[in-house]
Protein backbone atom coordinates (compact mmCIF):
# COMPACT_ATOMS: atom_id res chain seq x y z
CA UNK A 1 0.00 0.00 0.00
CA UNK A 2 1.44 2.93 -1.01
CA UNK A 3 1.95 6.25 0.94
CA UNK A 4 -0.50 9.21 0.00
CA UNK A 5 1.06 11.69 -1.97
CA UNK A 6 0.06 15.57 -2.34
CA UNK A 7 1.62 18.78 -3.05
CA UNK A 8 4.23 19.83 -0.90
CA UNK A 9 2.94 22.07 2.48
CA UNK A 10 5.18 24.58 1.29
CA UNK A 11 3.35 25.09 -2.14
CA UNK A 12 0.15 25.78 -0.64
CA UNK A 13 0.94 28.58 1.87
CA UNK A 14 2.21 32.02 1.18
CA UNK A 15 5.29 33.15 1.84
CA UNK A 16 5.04 35.21 5.14
CA UNK A 17 3.70 31.23 5.92
CA UNK A 18 6.91 30.03 5.10
CA UNK A 19 9.27 32.37 7.23
CA UNK A 20 10.73 30.27 10.02
CA UNK A 21 9.76 32.13 13.46
CA UNK A 22 10.99 32.17 16.50
CA UNK A 23 9.09 30.92 19.69
CA UNK A 24 9.41 32.25 22.89
CA UNK A 25 9.13 30.65 26.34
CA UNK A 26 8.43 31.97 29.74
CA UNK A 27 8.51 31.04 32.98
CA UNK A 28 5.02 32.47 34.53
CA UNK A 29 5.99 32.20 38.04
CA UNK A 30 9.19 34.98 37.23
CA UNK A 31 8.28 35.95 34.38
CA UNK A 32 11.50 35.62 32.98
CA UNK A 33 12.25 34.39 29.43
CA UNK A 34 13.03 30.45 29.08
CA UNK A 35 14.25 29.37 25.86
CA UNK A 36 13.82 30.49 22.49
CA UNK A 37 12.71 28.00 19.49
CA UNK A 38 13.23 27.97 16.10
CA UNK A 39 9.38 27.28 14.23
CA UNK A 40 9.66 24.43 11.75
CA UNK A 41 10.01 25.63 8.26
CA UNK A 42 7.19 24.21 5.54
CA UNK A 43 10.18 21.86 3.96
CA UNK A 44 10.13 20.45 7.37
CA UNK A 45 6.56 19.99 8.24
CA UNK A 46 6.45 18.57 4.62
CA UNK A 47 9.14 16.33 5.58
CA UNK A 48 7.27 14.99 8.84
CA UNK A 49 3.66 14.65 7.17
CA UNK A 50 5.40 12.25 4.67
CA UNK A 51 7.04 10.11 7.44
CA UNK A 52 3.74 9.80 9.34
CA UNK A 53 2.23 8.97 6.02
CA UNK A 54 4.67 6.11 5.30
CA UNK A 55 5.26 4.89 8.93
CA UNK A 56 1.15 4.46 8.92
CA UNK A 57 1.45 1.54 6.47
CA UNK A 58 3.92 -0.65 8.59
CA UNK A 59 2.63 0.63 12.13
CA UNK A 60 -0.93 -0.36 11.04
CA UNK A 61 -0.10 -3.89 10.09
CA UNK A 62 1.24 -4.38 13.20
CA UNK A 63 -1.12 -6.33 15.70
CA UNK A 64 -2.38 -5.19 18.74
CA UNK A 65 0.24 -7.06 21.20
CA UNK A 66 2.95 -5.30 18.96
CA UNK A 67 1.53 -1.73 19.56
CA UNK A 68 1.32 -2.48 22.98
CA UNK A 69 4.32 -3.36 24.05
CA UNK A 70 4.94 0.22 22.64
CA UNK A 71 2.92 1.98 24.68
CA UNK A 72 3.85 0.23 27.35
CA UNK A 73 7.50 1.02 27.32
CA UNK A 74 5.88 4.82 27.41
CA UNK A 75 4.14 4.02 30.41
CA UNK A 76 7.82 3.41 31.72
CA UNK A 77 9.45 5.75 30.36
CA UNK A 78 7.04 8.62 31.82
CA UNK A 79 7.42 6.76 34.93
CA UNK A 80 11.35 6.56 34.76
CA UNK A 81 11.29 10.20 34.24
CA UNK A 82 8.24 11.55 36.09
CA UNK A 83 10.19 13.93 38.36
CA UNK A 84 11.70 15.60 35.44
CA UNK A 85 8.60 16.13 33.68
CA UNK A 86 7.00 17.34 36.19
CA UNK A 87 9.72 19.91 37.06
CA UNK A 88 9.41 21.03 33.39
CA UNK A 89 5.53 21.37 33.35
CA UNK A 90 6.02 23.71 36.71
CA UNK A 91 8.79 25.95 34.79
CA UNK A 92 6.88 26.16 31.56
CA UNK A 93 2.90 26.87 32.54
CA UNK A 94 2.98 27.18 36.46
CA UNK A 95 1.42 23.97 37.39
CA UNK A 96 2.12 23.09 41.44
CA UNK A 97 4.47 20.12 40.95
CA UNK A 98 2.38 17.55 42.94
CA UNK A 99 -0.34 17.77 40.38
CA UNK A 100 2.21 17.90 37.79
CA UNK A 101 3.26 14.70 39.05
CA UNK A 102 -0.47 14.02 39.44
CA UNK A 103 -0.42 14.55 35.52
CA UNK A 104 2.46 12.65 34.21
CA UNK A 105 0.99 9.37 36.17
CA UNK A 106 -2.12 10.19 34.79
CA UNK A 107 -0.84 9.56 30.83
CA UNK A 108 0.86 6.58 32.27
CA UNK A 109 -1.96 4.61 33.48
CA UNK A 110 -3.83 6.00 30.42
CA UNK A 111 -1.09 4.19 28.02
CA UNK A 112 -1.34 0.53 30.28
CA UNK A 113 -5.11 1.14 30.09
CA UNK A 114 -5.44 1.39 25.88
CA UNK A 115 -2.09 -1.56 25.26
CA UNK A 116 -4.24 -3.90 27.47
CA UNK A 117 -7.95 -3.31 26.64
CA UNK A 118 -7.36 -2.10 22.49
CA UNK A 119 -7.93 -5.79 20.76
CA UNK A 120 -11.20 -5.83 22.86
CA UNK A 121 -12.49 -2.39 22.31
CA UNK A 122 -11.76 -2.95 18.58
CA UNK A 123 -12.58 -6.54 18.35
CA UNK A 124 -14.44 -7.45 15.01
CA UNK A 125 -18.56 -7.51 16.48
CA UNK A 126 -21.74 -9.04 14.74
CA UNK A 127 -24.64 -6.61 16.20
CA UNK A 128 -27.97 -8.31 16.93
CA UNK A 129 -29.80 -9.33 14.08
CA UNK A 130 -27.32 -8.18 11.79
CA UNK A 131 -27.22 -11.95 8.82
CA UNK A 132 -24.87 -14.25 9.91
CA UNK A 133 -22.39 -13.17 7.06
CA UNK A 134 -22.31 -9.10 7.95
CA UNK A 135 -20.11 -7.68 10.38
CA UNK A 136 -18.36 -4.63 11.76
CA UNK A 137 -15.10 -3.82 12.15
CA UNK A 138 -13.19 -0.97 13.49
CA UNK A 139 -9.78 0.21 11.09
CA UNK A 140 -7.29 2.99 11.63
CA UNK A 141 -7.66 6.09 9.51
CA UNK A 142 -4.25 7.14 8.88
CA UNK A 143 -2.60 10.31 10.40
CA UNK A 144 -4.06 12.47 13.50
CA UNK A 145 -3.31 16.20 13.85
CA UNK A 146 -3.49 16.57 17.34
CA UNK A 147 -3.79 20.19 18.17
CA UNK A 148 -3.48 20.56 21.86
CA UNK A 149 -3.51 23.14 24.12
CA UNK A 150 -0.88 24.18 27.49
CA UNK A 151 -3.05 23.66 30.40
CA UNK A 152 -2.47 20.07 30.71
CA UNK A 153 1.15 19.68 28.80
CA UNK A 154 1.07 15.88 28.95
CA UNK A 155 -2.57 14.53 29.72
CA UNK A 156 -3.88 16.35 26.57
CA UNK A 157 -1.18 14.84 24.73
CA UNK A 158 -1.50 11.33 25.75
CA UNK A 159 -5.27 11.42 26.40
CA UNK A 160 -5.31 11.63 22.15
CA UNK A 161 -2.24 9.80 21.61
CA UNK A 162 -2.76 6.34 23.46
CA UNK A 163 -6.23 5.47 21.80
CA UNK A 164 -5.17 6.87 18.36
CA UNK A 165 -1.87 4.90 18.22
CA UNK A 166 -3.57 2.03 19.31
CA UNK A 167 -6.14 1.74 16.77
CA UNK A 168 -3.45 1.75 14.29
CA UNK A 169 -3.13 5.72 13.19
CA UNK A 170 -0.20 7.82 13.53
CA UNK A 171 0.28 11.38 14.94
CA UNK A 172 1.64 14.43 14.61
CA UNK A 173 1.10 17.27 17.72
CA UNK A 174 1.00 21.08 17.11
CA UNK A 175 1.14 21.73 20.48
CA UNK A 176 0.46 25.60 22.00
CA UNK A 177 3.47 27.72 22.01
CA UNK A 178 3.96 28.61 25.39
CA UNK A 179 5.02 24.92 26.14
CA UNK A 180 7.15 23.95 23.74
CA UNK A 181 9.49 22.61 26.16
CA UNK A 182 7.21 20.26 26.84
CA UNK A 183 6.19 19.23 23.32
CA UNK A 184 9.76 18.82 22.30
CA UNK A 185 9.87 16.77 25.75
CA UNK A 186 7.40 14.36 24.73
CA UNK A 187 8.71 13.58 21.54
CA UNK A 188 11.91 12.41 22.51
CA UNK A 189 10.17 10.21 25.38
CA UNK A 190 8.96 9.08 22.39
CA UNK A 191 12.09 8.23 20.74
CA UNK A 192 13.49 6.41 23.96
CA UNK A 193 10.84 4.35 24.19
CA UNK A 194 11.36 3.14 20.83
CA UNK A 195 8.41 4.03 19.35
CA UNK A 196 9.06 3.84 15.19
CA UNK A 197 9.98 6.81 13.77
CA UNK A 198 7.54 8.60 11.59
CA UNK A 199 4.64 7.58 14.42
CA UNK A 200 4.89 10.41 16.89
CA UNK A 201 6.15 14.15 15.83
CA UNK A 202 6.14 17.01 16.91
CA UNK A 203 5.29 20.00 14.84
CA UNK A 204 6.89 23.42 16.17
CA UNK A 205 4.45 25.57 14.04
CA UNK A 206 1.75 28.98 14.78
CA UNK A 207 -1.65 28.14 15.77
CA UNK A 208 -2.38 29.66 12.19
CA UNK A 209 0.06 27.32 9.90
CA UNK A 210 -1.58 24.33 11.85
CA UNK A 211 -4.96 25.10 11.05
CA UNK A 212 -3.57 25.41 7.33
CA UNK A 213 -2.35 21.59 7.83
CA UNK A 214 -6.19 20.32 8.05
CA UNK A 215 -6.43 21.19 3.97
CA UNK A 216 -3.19 18.79 3.45
CA UNK A 217 -4.12 15.20 2.12
CA UNK A 218 -1.88 13.52 4.14
CA UNK A 219 -4.52 14.23 7.27
CA UNK A 220 -6.93 11.73 8.11
CA UNK A 221 -8.54 13.08 10.85
CA UNK A 222 -8.27 15.89 13.16
CA UNK A 223 -8.44 15.91 17.14
CA UNK A 224 -8.08 19.29 19.12
CA UNK A 225 -8.51 20.50 22.75
CA UNK A 226 -9.04 24.34 23.07
CA UNK A 227 -10.96 27.52 22.90
CA UNK A 228 -14.40 27.49 21.47
CA UNK A 229 -13.47 30.53 19.35
CA UNK A 230 -10.59 28.12 17.37
CA UNK A 231 -12.66 24.74 17.71
CA UNK A 232 -15.13 26.65 15.45
CA UNK A 233 -12.31 27.54 12.56
CA UNK A 234 -10.82 24.10 12.97
CA UNK A 235 -14.19 22.36 12.69
CA UNK A 236 -14.87 24.36 9.72
CA UNK A 237 -12.35 23.70 7.83
CA UNK A 238 -11.79 19.69 8.91
CA UNK A 239 -15.60 20.21 7.71
CA UNK A 240 -15.31 21.46 4.60
CA UNK A 241 -12.41 19.41 3.80
CA UNK A 242 -14.97 16.23 4.87
CA UNK A 243 -12.26 14.87 7.60
CA UNK A 244 -13.40 13.21 10.92
CA UNK A 245 -12.68 15.87 14.02
CA UNK A 246 -12.96 15.18 18.14
CA UNK A 247 -13.38 18.58 19.57
CA UNK A 248 -13.46 19.16 23.40
CA UNK A 249 -13.83 22.96 23.80
CA UNK A 250 -14.50 25.33 26.43
CA UNK A 251 -16.80 24.93 29.34
CA UNK A 252 -18.65 26.93 31.99
CA UNK A 253 -19.41 24.10 34.45
CA UNK A 254 -21.95 24.48 36.90
CA UNK A 255 -22.57 23.02 39.99
CA UNK A 256 -26.04 23.13 41.49
CA UNK A 257 -26.25 23.20 45.80
CA UNK A 258 -29.33 22.03 46.90
CA UNK A 259 -30.81 22.62 50.09
CA UNK A 260 -30.13 19.30 51.35
CA UNK A 261 -26.83 19.20 50.15
CA UNK A 262 -23.96 18.22 53.02
CA UNK A 263 -22.39 22.17 52.80
CA UNK A 264 -19.65 20.99 54.32
CA UNK A 265 -18.99 18.31 51.51
CA UNK A 266 -20.21 20.55 48.78
CA UNK A 267 -17.21 23.36 49.72
CA UNK A 268 -14.78 21.21 49.86
CA UNK A 269 -15.17 19.60 46.43
CA UNK A 270 -16.40 22.74 45.01
CA UNK A 271 -13.07 24.46 45.98
CA UNK A 272 -11.12 21.32 45.04
CA UNK A 273 -12.70 21.62 41.52
CA UNK A 274 -12.61 25.61 40.92
CA UNK A 275 -8.68 25.64 42.15
CA UNK A 276 -7.40 23.01 40.70
CA UNK A 277 -4.77 23.21 37.72
CA UNK A 278 -5.15 26.99 39.36
CA UNK A 279 -8.49 27.15 37.61
CA UNK A 280 -7.24 26.71 34.08
CA UNK A 281 -8.97 23.65 33.32
CA UNK A 282 -12.39 23.31 30.60
CA UNK A 283 -14.27 20.84 32.98
CA UNK A 284 -13.42 23.02 36.31
CA UNK A 285 -16.28 24.27 37.71
CA UNK A 286 -17.10 27.08 37.81
CA UNK A 287 -20.31 28.64 38.22
CA UNK A 288 -22.01 27.79 41.36
CA UNK A 289 -25.98 27.84 41.21
CA UNK A 290 -27.21 27.97 45.05
CA UNK A 291 -30.68 27.50 46.43
CA UNK A 292 -31.63 30.57 47.77
CA UNK A 293 -32.01 29.02 51.75
CA UNK A 294 -28.40 28.05 52.29
CA UNK A 295 -26.59 30.36 50.01
CA UNK A 296 -25.62 32.26 53.15
CA UNK A 297 -24.59 29.23 54.38
CA UNK A 298 -22.60 27.80 51.65
CA UNK A 299 -21.17 30.94 50.63
CA UNK A 300 -19.37 31.33 54.27
CA UNK A 301 -18.24 27.62 53.94
CA UNK A 302 -16.82 28.08 50.35
CA UNK A 303 -15.34 31.18 50.60
CA UNK A 304 -13.26 29.66 54.00
CA UNK A 305 -12.28 26.40 51.55
CA UNK A 306 -11.43 28.73 48.76
CA UNK A 307 -8.99 30.98 51.31
CA UNK A 308 -7.43 27.96 53.23
CA UNK A 309 -5.59 26.63 49.50
CA UNK A 310 -2.14 28.06 49.87
CA UNK A 311 -0.77 30.19 46.47
CA UNK A 312 3.20 29.98 45.67
CA UNK A 313 5.73 29.08 43.74
CA UNK A 314 4.68 25.78 41.79
CA UNK A 315 8.18 23.86 42.51
CA UNK A 316 7.15 24.32 46.60
CA UNK A 317 5.49 20.70 46.98
CA UNK A 318 3.52 22.44 49.82
CA UNK A 319 2.05 24.87 46.82
CA UNK A 320 -1.77 24.49 46.04
CA UNK A 321 -1.90 27.76 43.75
CA UNK A 322 0.71 28.46 41.15
CA UNK A 323 0.49 31.33 38.70
CA UNK A 324 -1.55 31.73 35.62
CA UNK A 325 0.41 30.26 32.52
CA UNK A 326 0.45 33.81 30.37
CA UNK A 327 0.02 37.26 31.19
CA UNK A 328 -2.53 37.98 28.57
CA UNK A 329 -4.62 34.93 30.60
CA UNK A 330 -4.05 37.51 33.73
CA UNK A 331 -5.40 40.63 32.17
CA UNK A 332 -8.58 38.60 30.85
CA UNK A 333 -9.76 37.16 33.80
CA UNK A 334 -9.16 39.99 36.02
CA UNK A 335 -11.06 42.36 33.31
CA UNK A 336 -14.23 40.14 33.78
CA UNK A 337 -14.05 40.02 37.32
CA UNK A 338 -14.11 43.83 37.26
CA UNK A 339 -16.83 43.61 34.35
CA UNK A 340 -19.17 41.35 36.72
CA UNK A 341 -18.48 43.26 39.86
CA UNK A 342 -19.49 46.75 37.50
CA UNK A 343 -22.41 44.66 36.46
CA UNK A 344 -23.76 43.97 40.15
CA UNK A 345 -21.46 41.24 41.58
CA UNK A 346 -20.30 41.44 44.68
CA UNK A 347 -17.13 40.12 45.73
CA UNK A 348 -15.99 38.17 48.68
CA UNK A 349 -12.82 37.41 48.40
CA UNK A 350 -9.81 38.23 46.14
CA UNK A 351 -10.34 40.74 42.81
CA UNK A 352 -6.94 42.69 43.20
CA UNK A 353 -3.66 41.84 41.15
CA UNK A 354 -1.22 41.70 43.27
CA UNK A 355 2.71 43.17 42.93
CA UNK A 356 5.40 41.65 42.26
CA UNK A 357 7.02 39.32 39.11
CA UNK A 358 4.85 36.70 37.94
CA UNK A 359 1.31 35.87 36.61
CA UNK A 360 0.09 35.23 40.01
CA UNK A 361 -3.75 35.87 40.69
CA UNK A 362 -5.52 35.55 44.10
CA UNK A 363 -8.28 33.05 44.52
CA UNK A 364 -11.27 35.41 43.81
CA UNK A 365 -15.21 34.75 45.04
CA UNK A 366 -17.75 36.70 43.56
CA UNK A 367 -21.62 36.74 44.51
CA UNK A 368 -24.64 37.71 43.33
CA UNK A 369 -23.97 36.90 40.08
CA UNK A 370 -26.50 36.57 37.35
CA UNK A 371 -27.02 36.32 33.64
CA UNK A 372 -26.16 39.10 31.73
CA UNK A 373 -22.47 39.27 33.82
CA UNK A 374 -19.10 38.10 32.52
CA UNK A 375 -18.71 35.88 35.50
CA UNK A 376 -22.11 34.23 34.17
CA UNK A 377 -22.31 34.30 30.39
CA UNK A 378 -18.12 33.74 29.87
CA UNK A 379 -15.65 31.26 30.34
CA UNK A 380 -13.66 31.87 33.62
CA UNK A 381 -10.27 30.46 33.19
CA UNK A 382 -8.69 31.01 36.45
CA UNK A 383 -9.18 30.50 40.64
CA UNK A 384 -12.09 33.43 40.20
CA UNK A 385 -15.83 31.39 41.40
CA UNK A 386 -19.18 32.85 41.04
CA UNK A 387 -21.66 31.77 43.11
CA UNK A 388 -25.19 32.18 41.52
CA UNK A 389 -28.80 32.62 43.75
CA UNK A 390 -31.31 30.17 42.88
CA UNK A 391 -35.12 29.99 43.99
CA UNK A 392 -35.49 26.58 43.99
CA UNK A 393 -34.23 23.15 42.48
CA UNK A 394 -36.13 23.96 39.55
CA UNK A 395 -34.40 27.69 39.24
CA UNK A 396 -31.23 25.79 39.73
CA UNK A 397 -31.27 23.61 36.96
CA UNK A 398 -33.03 26.40 34.74
CA UNK A 399 -29.50 28.29 35.22
CA UNK A 400 -27.07 25.89 35.21
CA UNK A 401 -27.99 24.95 31.59
CA UNK A 402 -28.47 28.79 30.81
CA UNK A 403 -25.40 28.75 28.62
CA UNK A 404 -23.90 27.64 25.33
CA UNK A 405 -21.37 25.28 26.92
CA UNK A 406 -22.44 21.90 27.60
CA UNK A 407 -19.17 20.34 29.39
CA UNK A 408 -19.20 18.95 32.31
CA UNK A 409 -22.00 20.04 35.61
CA UNK A 410 -22.66 18.35 39.20
CA UNK A 411 -25.42 18.69 41.36
CA UNK A 412 -25.07 18.10 45.72
CA UNK A 413 -27.76 16.65 47.41
CA UNK A 414 -28.40 13.93 49.91
CA UNK A 415 -31.15 12.12 48.08
CA UNK A 416 -28.77 9.83 45.88
CA UNK A 417 -31.74 9.11 43.45
CA UNK A 418 -32.61 12.53 43.27
CA UNK A 419 -29.19 13.81 42.21
CA UNK A 420 -29.01 11.09 39.51
CA UNK A 421 -32.62 12.03 38.04
CA UNK A 422 -31.24 15.37 37.63
CA UNK A 423 -27.71 14.89 36.49
CA UNK A 424 -28.87 12.01 33.99
CA UNK A 425 -32.12 13.39 32.60
CA UNK A 426 -31.80 17.36 33.47
CA UNK A 427 -28.48 18.93 33.12
CA UNK A 428 -27.21 19.42 29.54
CA UNK A 429 -23.65 18.38 29.62
CA UNK A 430 -21.62 15.55 28.68
CA UNK A 431 -20.17 15.07 31.80
CA UNK A 432 -22.62 15.46 35.14
CA UNK A 433 -21.42 13.84 38.44
CA UNK A 434 -23.38 13.83 41.50
CA UNK A 435 -21.48 14.54 45.26
CA UNK A 436 -17.98 14.79 43.54
CA UNK A 437 -16.64 17.01 41.53
CA UNK A 438 -15.83 16.45 37.48
CA UNK A 439 -12.79 14.58 36.10
CA UNK A 440 -12.15 12.01 33.29
CA UNK A 441 -10.73 9.00 33.43
CA UNK A 442 -9.55 6.36 30.94
CA UNK A 443 -11.93 3.84 31.15
CA UNK A 444 -14.44 6.29 30.10
CA UNK A 445 -16.08 8.34 27.10
CA UNK A 446 -15.36 12.47 27.84
CA UNK A 447 -16.30 15.55 25.95
CA UNK A 448 -19.45 17.96 25.47
CA UNK A 449 -22.00 19.24 23.87
CA UNK A 450 -23.20 22.55 22.46
CA UNK A 451 -20.17 24.80 22.30
CA UNK A 452 -18.00 22.25 24.39
CA UNK A 453 -17.43 20.34 21.29
CA UNK A 454 -18.62 16.98 19.62
CA UNK A 455 -16.85 13.69 19.35
CA UNK A 456 -15.33 11.98 22.78
CA UNK A 457 -12.06 10.70 23.91
CA UNK A 458 -11.10 7.75 26.14
CA UNK A 459 -12.91 4.56 26.90
CA UNK A 460 -14.07 2.67 23.99
CA UNK A 461 -16.24 5.23 22.96
CA UNK A 462 -13.40 7.71 22.63
CA UNK A 463 -10.75 5.00 20.81
CA UNK A 464 -13.71 4.19 18.37
CA UNK A 465 -13.54 7.51 17.05
CA UNK A 466 -10.42 7.53 15.39
CA UNK A 467 -11.35 4.45 13.17
CA UNK A 468 -13.19 4.15 10.45
CA UNK A 469 -16.30 2.00 11.70
CA UNK A 470 -16.38 -0.66 8.97
CA UNK A 471 -19.14 -2.53 7.44
CA UNK A 472 -18.42 -6.38 5.95
CA UNK A 473 -20.10 -8.86 4.45
CA UNK A 474 -19.13 -12.10 2.46
CA UNK A 475 -21.28 -14.45 1.49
Amino acid sequence: MPAPRCLPFDKRIDVLERASMAIVTVNPATGRQLRTYREHTAREVDRALERAAHAFVSWRALTFAQRARHLRALARELRRHIDNHAALIATEMGKPTTQAHAEVEKCALNCDFFAEHAARFLADERPAGAPEHRYVTYQPLGVVLAIEPWNFPFWQVFRAAAPALMAGNTLVLKHAANVTGCALAIKKLFARAGVPRGVFQTLVVSGRRAEALVDDERIAMVTLTGSTAVGRRVAARAGAAMKKGVFELGGSDAYVILADADLDLAAELCAESRLYNTGQSCVAAKRFIVVESVRAAFEEKFCAALASRRLGDPRDGETQLGPLARADLRRKLHAQVRRSVRAGARLLLGGKLPRGAGNFYPTTLLTNVRPGTAAFDEELFGPAAAIVPARNEADAIRLANLTPFGLGAGVFTRDRRRGERIAREELQAGNAFVNEFVRSHPTLPFGGVKQSGHGRELGAWGMREFTNVKTISVR
